[in-house]
């Protein structure tokens, strides 16, 4: 006599979650920090005797880490110069003066609800910054969106721009693949980074480049408000906006 056999019914698997990321620069694209960045970089000249740097040159390299920027500013200058000159521009970035507060490096208007928008329809928000890691905590902080982003990558751990470096830890630490991150900026470091990374990139025209300029780096898409960013970068990744 055969037995009945006892069917147990499996539950449908479930795919696992996908990661979708979008990596953000911090300086031009999330706050408006070239007034202090330009007032370090001058205090920090002044005291080697070198005058003033030119704002608009400060302005071109502001994407870059503070040693990368001088490099070029003062090509040719010899390390010794580099560094010294670095570590008064970090000094004078931190220094309790009013041009050196996080009040000075004011949020882009809307940014907070297009942030806020796009980590509540599941999209995992990290930066990529030559920032060091203690300047982009006291931005956060101050602007209250530290609970914002997951994956922070700054110029105290990763190779700078345009290296693909901060990109890829990013994904990394986010479980994200190239196909399922974009990369917001202000920047050709920026665009050229996430070019370097295979991912698509998304070009800020209120920053501190021409959007011409990101054009030619290679952004695909040019955004022209933090709203209009938002439903791109949704579209872009395949999520309902």
């Amino acid at each position: 006599m055969q037995e009945d056999v006892e069917t147990v019914s499996q539950p449908d698997e479930k795919p696992p979650h996908k990661s979708r990321l979008v990596v953000f620069d911090c300086d031009g694209t999330l706050v408006d920090s070239l007034h202090a960045i330009v007032a370090a970089m001058t205090r920090g000249w002044r005291a080697l005797g070198l005058g003033d740097p030119d704002p608009a040159a400060v302005r071109r390299c502001a994407a870059l880490a503070p040693t990368e920027m001088i490099a070029v500013l003062l090509p040719g200058a010899e390390d010794w110069v580099i560094k010294r000159l670095a570590g008064l521009y970090r000094s004078a970035y931190y220094q309790p003066a009013p041009f050196h507060q996080p009040t000075a490096e004011p949020l882009v208007p809307g940014m907070r609800e297009a942030l806020t928008h796009l980590r509540d329809s599941g999209l995992i928000l990290g930066i990529a910054t030559g920032k060091s890691r203690r300047g982009l905590a006291t931005v956060l902080e101050h602007h209250m969106l530290a609970d914002h982003f997951s994956t922070l990558q700054t110029a105290d751990h990763c190779l700078g721009k345009p290296n693909p470096d901060m990109v890829c830890r990013a994904q990394e630490e986010s479980g994200a693949i190239a196909a399922d991150t974009v990369v917001v900026g202000d920047s050709p470091q920026d665009i050229e980074m996430a070019r370097r990374a295979g991912v698509v990139a998304v070009g800020v025209s209120w920053g501190f480049h021409e959007a011409a300029e990101l054009k030619r780096a290679g952004a695909r898409h040019i955004v022209h408000s933090p709203d209009e960013m938002a439903r791109r970068v949704l579209e872009l990744l395949g999520c309902p906006s």
